[in-house]
């Protein structure tokens, strides 16, 4: 049974009441993008533990080999990556893992997602171009994704639909404006995701 069957036959479960006598349904989810697009951030505004995180200091060669341009603040990157949780209801429990966002740590993406029912791709306006590979992973392994816009000092530099056209993503894919650091901007983003994970299985 895959992942997805299971979120499915788990909230099918819920609805039935059954859930009171069973702990809730764990459920793996992906939030992916590039460097410094806010996937820690985001991890750790949500998650209800304290978040694990991979965290090294960005040296003077990594700098040189990261833009730094939008994030000059930016002293740490993810070298492995994140991980939190959130109970959703009694039924479900997200268990959520932020992917690194260097292309040279592209190689760990597959153990990462493994399970995975869904991706949030966080997407800074500024760089479209850092948010390809991502966009471009989940739709191969035909994972159910979400575009979420991360909201850089309130503001986005371009609309849902030019984000949409220059992405080329379908219209089946949701494009959605959030903000990394508000626990409950997140929360919407994520339950964008996992609705169409929902929608994929015809529950």
């Amino acid at each position: 049974m895959t992942p997805t069957e299971q979120l499915a036959r788990g909230a099918a479960a819920g609805a039935a009441g059954q859930s009171a006598v069973r702990p809730p349904l764990p459920v793996k989810m992906v939030i992916a993008g590039g460097f410094g697009v806010g996937k820690t951030t985001a991890v750790g505004s949500i998650s209800e533990i304290e978040p694990l995180t991979t965290e090294a200091a960005i040296t003077e060669v990594a700098a040189g080999v990261d833009d730094l341009t939008h994030t000059p603040r930016k002293t740490t990157t993810t070298v492995a990556m994140d991980f939190g949780c959130l109970t959703i209801d009694p039924t479900l429990k997200l268990y959520l893992f932020g992917t690194p966002g260097q292309e040279r740590f592209g190689f760990m993406w597959d153990d990462i997602v493994e399970g995975a029912v869904g991706g949030l791709v966080i997407v800074d306006t500024r760089r479209l171009d850092d948010c390809y590979a991502a966009v471009d992973y989940f739709e191969h392994r035909q994972i159910p994704f979400a575009v979420a816009l991360n909201a850089f000092d309130g503001r986005v530099e371009h609309s849902l639909e030019e984000v949409r056209w220059a992405l080329d993503v379908s219209e089946r894919v949701p494009v959605v404006v959030f903000d990394a650091r508000e626990r409950g901007s997140v929360r919407d983003a994520l339950l964008v995701v996992l609705e169409l994970a929902l929608a994929r299985t015809g529950a």
